[in-house]
This record gives C-alpha cells, sequence and structure tokens, in this order.
C-alpha cells in the first residue's frame, strides 16, 4: 500500500494571476519560488500555496479547505481583512486550545486558518 506523506499544495483558482501573486506576496511577506503564466507557487513554512489562472472547475461551497496553521488566528484574519479579505468564518475555539477561522480571499477563495497547540508536523510519520 502506498504511504500517504501529507498534504503539500493547497491549489486555488486565480484568473487574474497578476493581482492574486501580488496579494499573496503581501499576505505571507514571501515571493513565489516558482512564477509561470500557468502556474505560481509560494513555499509557505514547507507547504505549497499555489496559483492556478486556468483552473478548470470552482471549487464548489462544502468542499475542500486547506488550513494554514498560524501563531494568533484572530490577529492573522485582521491582517487579511486590513489587506481586503472578507471574513467568510469568524475566529472560534473548537476545543482543546485549537481556534479555526477562514477569510474569502479577492478572489473569491477560502482561506482557512487555523492554531493547534498540540500539533507538532515534525512528529508526523
Amino acid at each position: 500500500m502506498p504511504k500517504f506523506k501529507g498534504l503539500r499544495t493547497a491549489a486555488y483558482p486565480a484568473p487574474d494571476l497578476a493581482r492574486a501573486k501580488a496579494w499573496y506576496a503581501e499576505v505571507f511577506g514571501v515571493a513565489p519560488y516558482f512564477d509561470e503564466p500557468f502556474y505560481v507557487g509560494f513555499n509557505i513554512g514547507g507547504f505549497e500555496l499555489g496559483l492556478v489562472p486556468d483552473a478548470p472547475v470552482s471549487y464548489p461551497p462544502g468542499g475542500v479547505v486547506a488550513l494554514w496553521g498560524v501563531d494568533d488566528v484572530g490577529a492573522t484574519c485582521a491582517h487579511l481583512l486590513a489587506l481586503g479579505a472578507r471574513m467568510h468564518e469568524e475566529p472560534k475555539d473548537v476545543g482543546g486550545g485549537i481556534t479555526v477561522a477562514s477569510v474569502l480571499d479577492p478572489f473569491g477563495n477560502i482561506l482557512g486558518l487555523i492554531h493547534n497547540p498540540s500539533f507538532d508536523p515534525r512528529a508526523v510519520r
């Protein structure tokens, strides 16, 4: 049986690739490591955020949402809202000290956030 090694990439539709690239570069404070007209990739803490200008489908409501780990969900939401995101799901404590929230980026994609003090990705094998 093949072994799954964990999440590697969260791909977001980006019909206006230049605008999306600039927005995410500001959000994460890094330049893309891969920048082509058909795909832009950012290395975010060892995971990839991919921007796809010609995504074949728009992900439906209720589909999969990638949650990006942060130290402070509330402060991160405030930062994203100041950059033009819209609140999708207010920060909430879901138990065990875990806080989640999500915003809609300026392009309509859900950007999920999570703070989980018990999760150490280095311990996952």
